[in-house]
């Protein structure tokens, strides 16, 4: 089984609706990077347990965002957050240059720190 570590986000963001077990097995298999072995032993179930509960969970994580569509929404958000503060860095050293405004410099380089660190809280 390989590890599509796109669960890791979709479990970031719709674990909460698995059930405990699914939520477990998914944590360890791709979180912990724990083996389907290592994972049976503590949750006292086979390797093709812990294997269908793990798919079993994926399917529901893959369904949640399908129906709901939030990782794609943050990944899109994020990319023109990122977009955002290149512009405002630009409008900001064509002001340092062509402009000599430094209350606008100034003003452009507070909203450039404001934007990136709603990018970190994301």
């Amino acid at each position: 089984m390989s590890k599509d570590l796109s669960i890791a986000m979709l479990y970031d963001f719709y674990g909460e609706l698995l059930t405990p077990k699914q939520a477990q097995a998914i944590d360890l298999y791709y979180n912990e990077d724990l083996s389907l072995a290592e994972i049976a032993e503590p949750m006292e179930i086979s390797r093709q347990g812990v294997r269908d509960t793990i798919k079993r969970g994926e399917k529901l994580l893959f369904s949640m965002e399908e129906r709901l569509g939030l990782v794609n929404r943050f990944m899109n958000l994020e990319e023109e957050m990122q977009e955002i503060i290149k512009d405002v860095g630009s409008m900001r050293r064509y002001a340092s240059l062509y402009l000599h405004s430094q209350k606008m410099s100034d003003a452009l380089a507070e909203l450039e720190d404001k934007l990136k660190n709603i990018t970190k809280e994301l």
